[in-house]
């Protein structure tokens, strides 16, 4: 159930049924000339609302800016800092576990370093300041590569990760009508370890993988399996003894 959709009975008849609450994180970012600025925040989305109709769980409305360190200088990144997703996934926290929430789950997907680390930094707070909360911070990235794991044929892009092949798949599936066709094969060119001011200037085009690889019917295979391995991680939270 989408909480956003729900009157205040239905809410509170909803927690009394469950107590299992997915909070969506994704960003305003860059995704190449093709991909809305909001596709990670989709993706999360997306993949929650499957999940929801497939277990009893309620799903927040989505938090739609993140930290976005690389993709900094490119037109449309939006980014936050690190102290306001922090306090802001600290806040969430306690009001849902106020209303009875006691296993949530951060879905994020946006996938950069410093934005999840954030998310795990509040996550630990939760988990000591809540004793009877089960918390879990999902990457989508992370959940992907777990995926590939078991189903290594499914992306043909060695390296994919922003705005590539995986990305246009999945809005292919999900959003068709946001895709403006699709971009070259581009990956950055970041010198290592260095921290450089001019980002753009090593990324210019701001995808990372090959769209043109994409299309609907793989993307709709990698949300569902995606979508099958957090009800694999529920099953594992519910079981877990504290």
């Amino acid at each position: 159930m989408l909480i956003s959709q729900l009157t205040m009975p239905e809410f509170e008849a909803a927690m009394a049924k469950t107590e299992t609450v997915v909070i969506p994180f994704g960003s305003v970012e860059e995704h190449g000339p093709h991909l809305p600025l909001s596709t990670d925040t989709m993706h999360a989305q997306e993949v929650a609302a499957r999940l929801a109709k497939r277990c009893p769980m309620l799903v927040a409305a989505p938090v739609h800016y993140g930290i976005c360190r690389s993709t900094r200088e490119h037109p449309g990144t939006i980014s936050i800092s690190g102290d306001a997703l922090r306090t802001l996934a600290l806040d969430l926290g306690r009001e849902f576990y106020r209303q009875g929430c006691r296993r949530l789950i951060l879905l994020t997907g946006h996938a950069g370093g410093t934005h999840v680390a954030a998310l795990i930094e509040a996550g630990e707070r939760l988990l000591v300041e809540l004793p009877d909360l089960k918390i879990a911070v999902v990457n989508i990235l992370q959940l992907l590569r777990e995926v590939l794991v078991q189903y290594p044929g499914l992306v043909h892009t060695p390296g994919d990760s922003h705005a590539g092949e995986v990305e246009t798949a999945i809005m292919l599936a999900a959003r068709p009508e946001l895709v403006s066709g699709k971009a070259p094969a581009e990956w950055p060119r970041f010198p290592k370890f260095v921290l450089v001011r001019r980002k753009r200037k090593f990324w210019p085009g701001g995808v990372w993988g090959d769209p043109t690889q994409a299309n609907a019917e793989q993307g709709e295979q990698i949300l569902n399996l995606e979508v099958q391995f957090l009800l694999e991680l529920l099953n594992t939270m519910n079981n877990m003894e504290d």
